[in-house]
């Protein structure tokens, strides 16, 4: 049995303006993807947790931060502003487990929740529900739009809700970003990223992949690679490098990928989180953006790829901040003269928090590294495969303690799902090579 509690909610700011360049880039995202990329889960609660401290989180969270407020409002061209309102209402389902298992109940209400379509005008972009037991909570399920916030934003939300801080939010808010944004200084930036893409995209080879010899129906899949070799070789090649774990696993995403295509340079879209940039460090929104990269990894031994792809991706971060209008028009353009097929469809989001910055003590040993390697601790298993669309390959690094997991997502008319398992299990070999300093085959020392 459900029933409804409405929560009344009030918070500083309001109005109406065009998307940030962050909001806009994920909603483009979404219409490509047929999706309103729902984020969020069920998960217990702790022993004591009252029904009025359910409230009291859901109002605080819509209270405190813009994105929670924000709907979205069309023109005639269909083009989306964001609406901030300062104050309304909002449902939190509450659920009685009776003798089900309240587990079970919360699973079917993430899974319904994230099934559900989603209405941008007029639903607020959360929704909230909790499972009790005899009236006592036992599990809260909260899935919201992606339009509200990064992976970043969603740590600070997440930090900030558990201490139920009450000073002013951090950052510039969205609706402050769109203002700057149009302002001689946002105009700049916009102007200097396009130039940045404008050489790439023209120097560039047109294509990421050779094609697929085995296109599935469904068309597009999801798989789930764990490693605790890789993740032991990419903590053993930071510390001796002297660097944090997460340009590594780039420039082995990098020379991975050149093993499987052929192709050289490598170019792909890592998701920068932009927030490097003064009043986005905290803020509790999307500003993350997929820049450009280029890697010249052919034939160079690891710890050149490495230098390489540091370098790259300083320059493809500082880029990686710009009207993703203005840059869909200047592919477009590209394209319609090299290639009607170019594409740049080939992505890279290391979203890890916790385990990104990498182990703290001593570096993993050969043994170690081998051990985990012949030890069975790798594993894949295909999760999804659906006809509503993914890009054409697009690899995210999750937070999972003492391992590395990587979701990949694929269209099977460009990457098989051989290759796409071939591609993650080759991101291990590349690891290990370069941390038992192994020469690859067929590359002299």
């Amino acid at each position: 049995m459900t029933e409804q509690i409405m929560v009344a909610f009030e918070g500083e700011g309001s109005g109406v303006d065009d998307l940030s360049w962050g909001q806009l880039d994920l909603w483009m995202a979404m219409r490509r993807q047929n999706s309103w990329l729902p984020m969020g889960g069920a998960t217990p609660l702790p022993d004591g947790t009252s029904l009025a401290d359910v409230v009291e989180n859901l109002r605080y969270l819509m209270s405190r931060y813009q994105p929670m407020r924000t709907r979205l409002r069309f023109d005639a061209d269909d083009r989306p502003s964001q609406v901030v309102s300062s104050s309304g209402e909002i449902a939190l389902d509450v659920v009685e487990a009776g003798d089900d298992d309240p587990a079970e109940l919360a699973d079917a209400m993430r899974r319904r929740y994230e099934e559900t379509d989603y209405d941008y005008v007029t639903q607020w972009p959360m929704r909230m529900g909790v499972v009790v037991r005899s009236g006592q909570p036992t599990h809260l399920v909260a899935i919201m739009c992606h339009l509200v916030t990064d992976g970043s934003g969603a740590a600070v939300m997440i930090a900030e809700s558990g201490a139920r801080v009450a000073t002013p939010v951090k950052g510039m808010q969205p609706l402050e970003q769109a203002r700057w944004q149009r302002s001689p200084a946002g105009v700049r930036q916009n102007e200097a990223a396009l130039r940045y893409w404008e050489r790439l995209l023209r120097t560039i080879p047109s294509r990421r992949f050779a094609g697929s010899d085995d296109p599935r129906q469904p068309r597009h899949w999801r798989g789930e690679f764990r490693s605790q070799a890789l993740h032991l070789a990419t903590q053993a090649i930071a510390a001796r490098a002297g660097l944090d774990a997460s340009p590594v696993l780039m420039a082995v995403y990098g020379v991975a990928l050149h093993r499987m295509t052929g192709i050289n340079p490598v170019v792909f879209r890592p998701t920068v989180n932009n927030r490097f940039r003064p009043a986005l460090a905290d803020v509790v929104c999307t500003v993350a953006e997929s820049g450009l990269c280029a890697l010249d990894v052919a034939g160079v031994p690891f710890s050149e790829a490495l230098t390489r792809t540091q370098r790259a991706a300083m320059t493809a971060y500082k880029h990686a901040y710009f009207h993703p209008v203005h840059l869909q028009d200047l592919i477009a353009s590209v394209a319609a003269e090299r290639d009607p097929d170019f594409d740049l469809g080939c992505f890279y989001n290391d979203r890890r928090i916790t385990t990104r910055a990498g182990a703290t003590g001593p570096a993993p040993t050969p043994d170690q590294i081998r051990e985990a390697l012949c030890g069975g601790n790798t594993t894949f298993r295909w999760t999804i495969q659906q006809d509503d669309p993914f890009e054409r390959l697009f690899v995210h690094i999750d937070d999972v303690p003492d391992t590395i997991q990587i979701t990949v997502f694929m269209d099977t008319h460009f990457v098989s799902p051989g290759d796409a398992e071939a591609f993650l299990r080759g991101m291990e070999e590349v690891a290990v090579e370069a941390a038992l300093d192994l020469v690859p085959q067929g590359q002299a020392r």
